[in-house]
């Protein structure tokens, strides 16, 4: 759950950015049937299994509108739910609930999806050390919101953005001139506290990265041969994570590598929406 301030400065614009992008001048529907205020409640159903999460933004997209909605929740963030289940009842001006309906639902059906894909891989790393990672692979200004869903769904947060550590890849690599020049470069720079992590592709990389001293090695799109020769080169001198097309479908096979950390893009850019309605409104 995001805490007072966190909710006002950063979750409440991006709510209400949503709920402008729906309604520029007026909701033209909902004003033809409704033209003055009329009490009413719908249902907040859920119409798939799956790991629910969202449901204080959903709430946000009613109250921003009213701040006299009303909420009956029957569950909270991380239940997991069955097709068919009453979630909440939602009570208030009967314009509100239909205004709010689409921007709250987006909300909540896309972090309610990408926690129940999270919750699907991560049940697999359970009896295992590994870490399960996310990525900045995320929906443009929705970041907070799907880096959330992770963790609900059981995953953990990598870095939130590139304020937050240094990771070299690929072409910060080739910008500096090689694996050892981005490293002594980083570590001249970067503040102390901070931990230097590399991405790396082959073997060669790999002894490069050990010698200048990464404090974590990113396995990025190596085979598993390749990662199990990488692992003996590190030798616990560095925290090993891997990356690179990890899926529901391949992750079992990682577990036996004995990393630390397993990243994956899809946790959010591929996650389906879970499918969640509002249901049977009707005047009170």
């Amino acid at each position: 759950m995001y805490d007072p301030i966190t909710l006002k400065l950063s979750v409440d614009p991006l709510v209400l950015s949503a709920l402008k992008e729906d309604v520029t001048s007026e909701d033209v529907t909902t004003n033809a049937v409704m033209p003055t205020a009329q009490a009413g409640e719908v249902d907040l159903v859920c119409k798939e299994d799956g790991v629910i999460c969202g449901l204080q933004v959903f709430r946000r997209a009613f109250e921003l509108l009213d701040e006299n909605t009303e909420f009956e929740f029957y569950v909270q963030d991380g239940d997991e739910v069955k097709k068919g289940q009453l979630m909440a009842k939602v009570r208030g001006d009967i314009r509100t609930l239909l205004v709010g309906e689409r921007t709250g639902l987006n909300y909540l059906q896309r972090m309610s999806g990408i926690a129940t894909y999270t919750h699907s891989i991560a049940v697999l790393l359970k009896d295992s050390k590994i870490k399960l990672l996310d990525t900045r692979k995320t929906s443009p200004n929705n970041r907070i919101f799907e880096k959330y869903a992770v963790r609900v769904g059981g995953g953990n947060n990598h870095r939130y953005n590139l304020t937050d550590g240094v990771l070299l890849k690929d072409n910060h690599i080739g910008a500096a001139g090689g694996v050892k020049e981005a490293i002594m470069a980083a570590k001249e720079y970067a503040p102390f506290v901070r931990k230097i992590e590399v991405e790396v592709e082959n073997l060669e990389m790999v002894k490069e990265a050990v010698d200048a001293g990464a404090d974590i090695i990113m396995l990025d799109n190596m085979s598993h041969e390749e990662m199990k020769e990488a692992v003996e080169v590190i030798n616990y001198k560095a925290e090993i994570e891997i990356s690179g097309n990890v899926t529901k479908e391949n992750i079992a096979k990682l577990i036996d590598l004995g990393v630390d950390y397993i990243s994956s893009g899809a946790l959010t850019h591929s996650a389906p929406i879970m499918d969640i309605s509002l249901k049977n409104l009707h005047r009170i």
